[in-house]
C-alpha cells in the first residue's frame, strides 16, 4: 500500500503485469484478481452444423483493486458482447485464449463483479500438451471432455481446479437428441423441433468437470436409493449394460461404506454410440464408449475407477495438477478395493503383481511432482495405488480406512493438496518416511 498524504491508495491489479503463472504445469490457465462463486450457462446447439451459441453470466468477488482481468475461452468462440456489473461500457479483446475484459473504471477490492458474455462458433477441442481436450462431435452429438484445461472450449471461464464454483447449466439443442449435464435435472421443455433442457449444480465444482453430453440417448433408472442411480444410453446397447454395470448398485455401497457417504444427489453413467478411448471424468457423471459396454464385464474395473472418482477428484479436487496422484492413485486403488470386496484377487495380491512390473519400467518419475511430461503416466496411477496399499498395510485397515472417511469429510468439495493428506495421515501413525520414499524418489521402495 502507498500513502499519499493522508490518503490511502490501493494498489490496482495490472492484467498485464502478472505474469507468474497460477499453476506452472498449466502456465497459460486461470486468471488472477477474482474468485469466481458461480457460473449460469444459457446455450443452443445445433447438432448437424455444430453451431454452438452462448450466453455466460459469472458471478464473481474482486481478490484485488482491478483495471483490467480475462478469462479463459478458446479462440473457436468469437464473443460479441459483454456487460460488466449492468455496464456495457466495456472493452474487450480476444488473443491467445484469453478473453481480457476492461471495464469503464477500475473495481474495487471485495466488491461484486457480474460478467454476462454472449459468444458463438464451432467448438472445437483445445489443442495442447496433452492432446486436444474439450467439446468435441461424435457421430451424432457431442462429447465434452475437458481434462485438464478443455472447458474454455465451450465456455469463458477461469480454468483451473483451484477455482470451483456452483453451476446453473441451459442446453436447447435438436430434440431427437437427449442432453445431459451437471447436477439435478430441474426442467426440461419442448418446442417444436428444439428441447430445453435445464440443469442444476449446487455443489462446487472445477471447470474441466463441467460437461454436456448429446446424443440418441435414452435414460433410465437403474436404482433407486440410497443412492438414484441413472443410466444414458443408446437403446441398443442396453442388455450389455446392464450386465456390464450389473454390479454398481453394489459397488456404490461397498465405497460408501469404506470411503464415507456418496457426495452428490445422484450419480448417472453416460454410453455414447461411438468408441472411446478411455472412459471420461465429469462430476456426478461418468462416460464410457460403446467398446467399454461389450457385455462381457471385461471393463468393470473401469467402472469402479470413475465412480471412485466422484470422491476422489470431483468431491475433493486437487489445487495444483503436480498432486495428480492424489485423483489417479485414489483410483487405481478403489479398483482394487472393489475388486478384494466383489470376490476378487485381494488388494495385496493385486499390489505385489502391480509392483513387480513396475521394477521393471524407468526410475524416472517423481510421484508427488511427476512434470507435465508425465501427468497421465500409467505409473502414476500405478504408483499412487501402491503408496496407498503400503500406507494401508503399515497402519492396518481401521486406521487406514478410518483417514479415508475423515479425508473425504473434512476436504468435502474443497481443493486439498499432497500435504493437506500427508498431515492428516500423521495422525494416524504414519511415518513422514514413507513419504519420502513413495512420493519425493524415483526410486520404487519395497512393499511392507
Amino acid at each position: 500500500m502507498k500513502f499519499g498524504g493522508s490518503k490511502l491508495v490501493t494498489p490496482v491489479f495490472d492484467l498485464d503485469r502478472s505474469d507468474a503463472p497460477i499453476d506452472e504445469y498449466l502456465p497459460q490457465n486461470g486468471n488472477r484478481g477474482y474468485r469466481v462463486s458461480r457460473y449460469e450457462l444459457d446455450l443452443e446447439y445445433k447438432v448437424e452444423s455444430n453451431r454452438l451459441a452462448g450466453k455466460a453470466k459469472i458471478t464473481a468477488v474482486t481478490t484485488a483493486t482491478i483495471a483490467k482481468f480475462s478469462f479463459d475461452l478458446g479462440p473457436a468462440l468469437r464473443v460479441a458482447k459483454v456487460s460488466v456489473n449492468g455496464s456495457r461500457s466495456v472493452k474487450f479483446s480476444q488473443q491467445r485464449g484469453k478473453l481480457k475484459i476492461t471495464p469503464a473504471k477500475p473495481i474495487a477490492s471485495g466488491a461484486a463483479l457480474v460478467v454476462t458474455i454472449q459468444y458463438s462458433g464451432t467448438p472445437k477441442p483445445i489443442h495442447g500438451f496433452w492432446g486436444e481436450v474439450g467439446w468435441d462431435e461424435l457421430t451424432e452429438g457431442s462429447i465434452v471432455a475437458s481434462q485438464p484445461n478443455g472447458a474454455a472450449s465451450w465456455f469463458p471461464c477461469d480454468d483451473h481446479p483451484v477455482s470451483k464454483a456452483s453451476y446453473g447449466i441451459t442446453i436447447t439443442t435438436d430434440s431427437p437428441y437427449y442432453a445431459v449435464a451437471n447436477g439435478t435435472l430441474v426442467r426440461k421443455q419442448t418446442r417444436a423441433s428444439r428441447t430445453t433442457w435445464v440443469y442444476e449444480q449446487p455443489e462446487p465444482m472445477a471447470t474441466y468437470l463441467a460437461t454436456i453430453q448429446i446424443g440418441p440417448y435414452s435414460q433410465h433408472t437403474t436404482s433407486a436409493g440410497p443412492v438414484v442411480m441413472k443410466a444414458v444410453l443408446p437403446h441398443r446397447l442396453r442388455q450389455n449394460f446392464d450386465h456390464d454395470f450389473g454390479r454398481q448398485t453394489e459397488m456404490m455401497s461397498t465405497f460408501t461404506r469404506l470411503f464415507g457417504p456418496y457426495p452428490f444427489a445422484a450419480y448417472t453413467v453416460v454410453i455414447t454410440d461411438d468408441d472411446l478411448e478411455i472412459p471420461v471424468e465429469a462430476q456426478g457423471l461418468s462416460i464410457f464408449g460403446a467398446n467399454h459396454c461389450s457385455g462381457t464385464r471385461y471393463f468393470e474395473r473401469l467402472v469402479a475407477h470413475e465412480l471412485a472418482h466422484q470422491w476422489f477428484g470431483n468431491s475433493l479436487t486437487l489445487g495444483r495438477w503436480k498432486d495428480i496422484w492424489l485423483h489417479e492413485g485414489f483410483a487405481c486403488y478403489s479398483e482394487w478395493i472393489w475388486a478384494e470386496n466383489s470376490g476378487g484377487s485381494s488388494a495385496r495380491d493385486k499390489a505385489r503383481r502391480v509392483h513387480t512390473m513396475q521394477r521393471g519400467l524407468p526410475r524416472d518419475l517423481v510421484l508427488g511432482d511427476p512434470g507435465p511430461a508425465k501427468l497421465f503416466d500409467d505409473r502414476v496411477y500405478k504408483r499412487g495405488a501402491l503408496t496407498l496399499h503400503a500406507l494401508r498395510t503399515m497402519i492396518g485397515d481401521e486406521k487406514f480406512f478410518g483417514l479415508i472417511q475423515e479425508w473425504t469429510s473434512e476436504y468435502r468439495y474443497s481443493t486439498v493438496s499432497t500435504a493437506d493428506f500427508t498431515d492428516l495421515a500423521s495422525r494416524y501413525g504414519c511415518p513422514r518416511t514413507l513419504w519420502d520414499e513413495w512420493l519425493n524418489s524415483t526410486q520404487l521402495p519395497a512393499l511392507p
